[in-house]
């Protein structure tokens, strides 16, 4: 996934509201940004730090630049907009690039499930048997080498947990992607402290039958691409 028009750099000011965060750009002047991410971004919004901002276009918008990437200490970069993991997931589809999953281009995004869930993707096989994919965004890190996930309570993750699991019961095949938007990390796990509740349920939906698989992302500032699986320790 490449970014077009290239980004724009900048750095943190604050992040505040959830969604909005004051930057200066490299000619001084100060901007609003739009933070496309709902989650803590713990360890992500330190002031000073260096940013990558796309410019928005199209009518209705509120905010000329959207936040895309943070840079951190040894040269890591984080990509923190979570709405682009499906980006790149439907990339890797495409190529075929991510092991196990079927490759003929038949994935359909944004597919209704259940009491009023949509799982980020399925493909239909011979046979009427379907593969559900959900894909979670991971930006969390505090210990070297080691993602996590949620950085927050996750009503929602847990709620996508019980209806993969609900998939398997009804004899299709589910699976929950980890995409980890971040360069220096080789293994995942999920972080129970910080959601107890979603880990449970993790521990549960696995032995329902739901498959787990994760990817790490190359990431810079032309763009963000689908790179080797990472090492799981659920």
């Amino acid at each position: 996934m490449l970014f077009d028009p290239p980004l724009q750099p900048a750095r943190l000011v604050r992040r505040y509201k959830r969604f909005l965060a004051d930057m200066v750009l490299a000619d001084g002047s100060e901007i609003v940004a739009h933070c496309p991410n709902p989650g803590s971004m713990m360890g992500l919004a330190t002031p000073g730090s260096p940013c990558w901002l796309s410019a928005k276009t199209g009518k209705g918008r509120k905010l000329d630049f959207g936040w895309e990437l943070v840079g951190l200490d040894g040269g890591v970069l984080v990509g923190i907009n979570t709405g682009q993991a499906n980006k790149i997931v439907a990339e890797g589809l495409a190529a075929g690039t991510i092991s196990d999953l079927p490759t003929d281009g038949h994935w359909r995004p944004e597919v209704a499930f259940g009491s009023g869930t949509r799982f980020d993707f399925a493909h239909a096989a011979t046979g009427g048997a379907l593969t559900y994919l959900e894909v979670k965004s991971v930006t969390l890190s505090r210990q070297h080498g080691v993602a996590e996930f949620p950085d927050a309570r996750t009503d929602r993750g847990l709620k996508h947990l019980r209806e993969l699991s609900a998939a398997v019961t009804q004899g299709h095949r589910a699976i929950l992607l980890f995409l980890v938007q971040r360069t220096d990390c080789s293994n995942l796990s999920i972080a129970a402290d910080i959601d107890p509740a979603y880990a449970a349920g993790l521990t549960t939906a696995m032995a329902a039958g739901i498959e787990v698989i994760g990817h790490v992302c190359e990431v810079t500032p032309a763009g963000i691409s689908l790179a080797k699986p990472i090492t799981l320790t659920l």
